[in-house]
């Protein structure tokens, strides 16, 4: 029998279903005298309650139970010969007015998917970025290698503190004449230019000796963590005990080794940080370029967007958002309202996305191979000490393997689309890309 689809609004339909009665108090009829060879009940033994018993105690439930169970094969058959594709739930309930003798009528309403239009891609404008790994990257590089293993030295009696130098400070800070919490310490330590202070701070301790004292006013940010004092102004006495230089280590072979180099060799050690640094700005400008073929793919895509989908994304969003909460120690996440229309535009950029993506791939095939997905795994591998853990672990869990293929067929979208666009090169430099400049 032909299924009667009527459409309502934009992706909007509703299907009519009707169910025979007799089909439901069969069905309940046996799960009752299922039911009565297995239930207890006081006053009877096990599997001796009478039938008449059990339909009194339990009718109701299982023909709610029932005809929840049969609506619902009734409508994934009725969707499955119309050829819909449905997006979220269906919401279903009983038709009001009379049903016809011997039936129970309910309609349900639900969304479908949308048919995805994708305009010529020959228009599509995309700014493709390029970056090279320079000399000056590598030093850099180096120079944050031997950062990390610096030791540090007591500076000469009279020798003013200055970047890069690791001080100790008693200091305290009152607001208004009055202490606060946190605001006071003896024996702390800081290097003087790392940011570890906030601004005012460093710059009153900067150029300090050894024994000075001084007093300076410093104004917390209005967004300052700590949110007693943020936006207020206080005086802070500081006392310095020590002022100690920093000993960066020598590029030899001695810092090579202890960077895992075993011929300890500098240009060894430089060519490894080359093929680090390349890794890393190949990713990078993999994510970039990636993001702006995309930009570029949904603006060239004429498509509705199903509400229940949006809404699916815009709850897991939400939920996202409470873990990532909950893992930074704030209490009470689970109780605290966060507005969805905090994630609408992102949740909805997300589904639309989704959407053009996969007609994208089906309309040309764009799947990933096993050859490709194994070729990104190892790649990914690489960075570590031991990749062929790392590829036992992609590859030893069907969710992280579904994770890299859904990477790399993303990565199949990006290389069509290049190939269809208009694409304009654009180099940057290495400090640009890494978020430097």
């Amino acid at each position: 029998m032909a299924v009667n689809v009527e459409t309502l609004e934009k992706l909007e339909r509703k299907i009519t279903l009707e169910l025979p009665l007799a089909a439901i108090e069969k069905e309940v009829d046996v799960r009752l005298k299922r039911m009565a060879r297995q239930v207890k009940m006081d006053g009877f033994r096990p599997g001796k309650v009478p039938f008449s018993v059990v339909a009194q105690r339990h009718g109701y439930a299982v023909q709610y139970e029932v005809v929840n169970d049969q609506v619902g094969q009734a409508f994934s058959a009725a969707a499955a010969e119309a050829g819909l594709r449905i997006a979220g739930a269906p919401r279903i309930s009983e038709k009001e007015g009379e049903a016809p003798e011997g039936q129970l009528v309910f309609e349900a309403v639900f969304e479908v998917f949308p048919d995805v239009k994708i305009n010529d891609l020959a228009a599509a404008e995309v700014e493709k970025i390029t970056a090279e790994v320079d000399d000056a990257a590598i030093d850099r590089t180096l120079d944050i290698l031997r950062k990390q293993r610096r030791t540090f030295a007591v500076r000469a009696e009279g020798e003013a503190a200055q970047d890069g130098d690791r001080v100790t400070i008693d200091f305290e800070g009152k607001i208004d004449g009055v202490p606060f919490e946190g605001g006071k310490a003896e024996g702390f330590q800081f290097i003087v230019g790392d940011g570890q202070m906030l601004k005012e701070f460093e710059d009153a301790v900067r150029g300090m000796k050894t024994g000075e004292s001084k007093t300076f006013p410093l104004n917390f940010p209005e967004d300052y963590h700590g949110k007693e004092v943020a936006g207020k102004t206080a005086d802070f006495l500081v006392t310095l005990n020590k002022v100690e230089a920093a000993q960066l280590p020598e590029v030899n072979e001695e810092l090579v080794k202890s960077l895992g180099i075993e011929d300890g060799a500098v240009e060894s050690l430089r060519a490894d940080i080359r093929k680090n640094l390349e890794r890393e700005v190949k990713f990078r400008l993999q994510a970039r370029n990636k993001a702006a073929v995309m930009d570029a793919l949904v603006a060239q895509a004429e498509l509705d967007l199903p509400k229940a989908s949006v809404q699916a994304e815009v709850e897991r969003l939400i939920e996202n958002a409470r873990a990532d909460l909950k893992q930074r120690g704030i209490p009470d996440v689970d109780k605290a309202p966060i507005p969805a229309e905090l994630f609408q535009a992102q949740a909805e950029r997300r589904v639309r996305l989704g959407l053009v993506v996969a007609e994208l791939v089906k309309a040309n095939n764009l799947t990933a191979t096993p050859e490709q997905i194994d070729a990104h795994i190892n790649d990914l591998a690489a960075s570590y000490e031991r990749p062929e853990d790392v590829v036992r672990w992609y590859k030893g869990d069907n969710r992280r393997l579904a994770e890299m293929e859904a990477v790399v067929i993303e990565n199949n979208v990006v290389d069509f689309v290049l190939a269809q666009a208009k694409v304009t090169d654009k180099a940057i430099s290495f400090e640009e890309l890494m978020g430097q400049a």
